[in-house]
């Protein structure tokens, strides 16, 4: 099957239209996401009580780890989807779309029975002491042993339904349950609702998952043979060539999800051991940091369709063109607001919590969080360009010279160097030299099309 005006898109609209028209629904998306993160520290914050605060902070490990499992056979089978599309071959597409969306049920309900299995050593992992280890569980059952399956299913929908162009419809998901999450949350948390803390927090985002799952099922049902996202069971097909598709992205991206939760988790401890105050702050500072990192995440996922069409349909031209406008659009939105955040940090830190010591504590944690923007939004780049075109060994790569060659051997230098204060500037340090690479690498890589293109 055919689709004329997913043809037109991919093929003949002009690139800044094309990549806006990809990529804008998919940034609204991810400032959504963040905003609903943010609602939870928000009305957590109304507590006033950093336990409640630093449950959630310390939560955040094992939710990233959900990333894991969406960048597996999310981003592995949208990757493999989109190649496939480039190169017409439909049958490709239909098995990729099933077997991505059955293994991240299977692994969804897998993580769901190993952490409640084993929740007491995953609360001393994170780094949850006597003080905050009940809020932290409370909160984790409802998001974990609970969601565990609705919040991996309504990420990895979400890029199937990307990689085929729809766009707006895989933000239409996923904001239905984020804006159902931001509603519920003052309802659940708060005294005046159902006073149930931080545990309301995990409820609401529960239940937000699920509407989010029932949004896209209920599109597949409605665009049943309209659509290149296939979840029929019939299109369930172990073939080799899929999986090892498959495979050579999502693995790589798995892992760099991994590597990012053990990041987190290193920070975690290293701030957890100047207490809840910190713990607090640390988590504030990185939620709102979050905004413009997702904006500059959602463009480069945005555009991953594209990316992966154009490289497979052997159109080097679109792709350099792709490329270099993303480049200089997300480059001077995030210099702008690297300003934006570094001047404005102490505002914004206390939109959280009154308390003044988590206040500057937050402070400078942002500035120094902050200056990772402009650089990171490179490091992005690079990486959905090499998913989209399946190069997952250069995406491996990133991930690894990210975290264990530069950004966990700095947590450890600058807080020695500069107890607490100096790991707010881990970050900034690894995307600098990785914002280079990624420069050189796109360059090598377009240039290796353009000579093998020439040949032809």
């Amino acid at each position: 099957m055919e689709d004329a005006q997913k043809v037109q898109l991919f093929e003949h609209t002009p690139v800044p239209k094309a990549v806006m028209k990809l990529a804008i629904p998919t940034i609204v998306s991810s400032l959504v996401m963040v905003i609903y993160n943010l609602a939870d520290t928000y009305f957590v914050g109304m507590l006033n009580d950093p336990v409640q605060n630093a449950a959630v902070t310390l939560a955040a490990p094992v939710l990233l780890a959900f990333n894991a499992v969406n960048n597996l056979f999310g981003v592995g089978a949208s990757s493999m989807m989109s190649r496939a599309l480039g190169r017409k071959d439909y049958d490709t597409v239909y098995g990729s779309s099933a077997l991505g969306f059955y293994c991240a049920l299977l692994f969804a309900a897998l993580f769901s029975v190993f952490y409640t299995a084993f929740h007491t050593p995953f609360l001393n992992l994170l780094g949850a002491d006597a003080a905050t280890s009940g809020a932290t569980a409370a909160y984790l059952k409802w998001t974990v042993s609970f969601g565990a399956i609705p919040s991996i299913l309504n990420v990895v929908m979400a890029y199937l339904v990307r990689s085929e162009g729809s766009s707006l419809h895989a933000s239409i998901g996923t904001m239905s349950g984020c804006l159902l999450n931001i509603f519920l949350d003052p309802i659940f948390i708060l005294p005046w609702g159902l006073n149930m803390k931080a545990a309301g927090a995990g409820l609401a985002t529960f239940l937000s998952n699920c509407v989010a799952c029932g949004y896209f099922f209920l599109f597949l049902f409605l665009r049943r043979g309209k659509t290149y996202v296939c979840i029929s069971p019939a299109r369930l097909k172990f073939e080799k060539s899929v999986m090892l598709g498959i495979c050579a992205v999502g693995i790589p991206a798995a892992i760099q999800n991994l590597l990012n939760v053990t990041g987190m988790t290193v920070l975690n401890n290293f701030t957890s051991s100047f207490g809840s105050d910190a713990v607090a702050a640390m988590g504030i500072a990185q939620k709102v940091n979050m905004v413009p990192v997702q904006i500059a995440l959602g463009f480069s996922q945005g555009i991953m369709p594209l990316v992966g069409y154009s490289y497979a349909a052997r159109d080097t031209g679109r792709l350099k063109k792709t490329i270099l406008f993303a480049g200089k659009i997300i480059m001077t939105f995030m210099a702008v607001v690297t300003v934006g955040y570094y001047i404005g940090a102490g505002a914004l830190s206390a939109l959280f919590m009154e308390n003044p010591a988590v206040v500057a504590y937050g402070t400078r944690f942002l500035r120094g969080l902050c200056l990772a923007m402009p650089f990171l939004c490179m490091d992005f780049l690079g990486v959905g360009v090499f998913q989209s075109c399946g190069l997952g060994r250069n995406a491996l790569l990133f991930a690894v010279l990210r975290k264990i060659v530069l950004e966990i051997p700095a947590l450890f230098i600058l807080n020695a160097l500069f107890p607490l204060y100096g790991l707010a500037y881990a970050q900034f340090t690894a995307e600098v030299v990785l914002s280079v690479a990624a420069v050189i690498v796109l360059w090598r890589l377009i240039k290796k099309l353009e000579r093998e293109q020439g040949k032809q």
